[in-house]
């Protein structure tokens, strides 16, 4: 019992960091295969690793972990063919400097949307763990609502199999 939790913990924070990895399909798996494991212990173990795993998002963004070189963009000489669409003076650009103001100045309106996103998955959780970072939104509060959105969202996953079983 406690190397399939481990098990999901692992593969939990493994696809926060790769989003290739689908936990989703996992956890559906886990509950089918092994039907006597508890959906609250596997919930648990799935949000604890998710947040986790998405910290590393957050951190990046908030500019607190350094990204490698290689992942840096290089700087061109000529301006990029959406320029005139996203550039400087432009109205998309203007948009976007209006919404980093505003979410600078209320750095935890992102917290509704980041709980949202837990929960459901659109917009997807990856971003806005990304623009929470960018927000400045603080840690506790984006480690709370990822939490219990996740926890909400996978406890009722794992849960499902058991529920369709019972039907039949």
């Amino acid at each position: 019992m406690l190397a399939l939790v481990g098990l999901t913990f692992g593969v939990a924070f493994g696809s926060a960091v790769v989003p290739l990895i689908s936990i989703e399909m996992f956890v559906l798996g886990l509950c089918v295969r092994w039907p006597d494991v508890s959906f609250w212990i596997v919930g648990l173990a799935v949000a604890v690793g998710q947040v986790l795993g998405k910290l590393l998002y957050f951190y990046a963004a908030r500019g607190d972990i350094h990204l490698p070189k290689f992942l840096h963009r290089k700087p061109s000489d000529k301006p990029s063919k959406l320029s005139r669409w996203f550039g400087p003076g432009t109205r998309l650009h203007r948009w976007g400097d209006w919404i980093h103001v505003k979410c600078k100045a209320h750095p935890n309106w992102m917290a509704g949307t980041h709980g949202v996103s837990a929960l459901v998955g659109v917009p997807p959780f990856m971003a806005t763990s990304v623009l929470a970072g960018l927000a400045g939104m603080s840690t506790t509060m984006f480690v709370a609502t990822g939490l219990v959105g996740r926890f909400a969202r996978f406890s009722f996953l794992a849960a499902s199999p058991a529920v369709v079983m019972a039907w039949f």
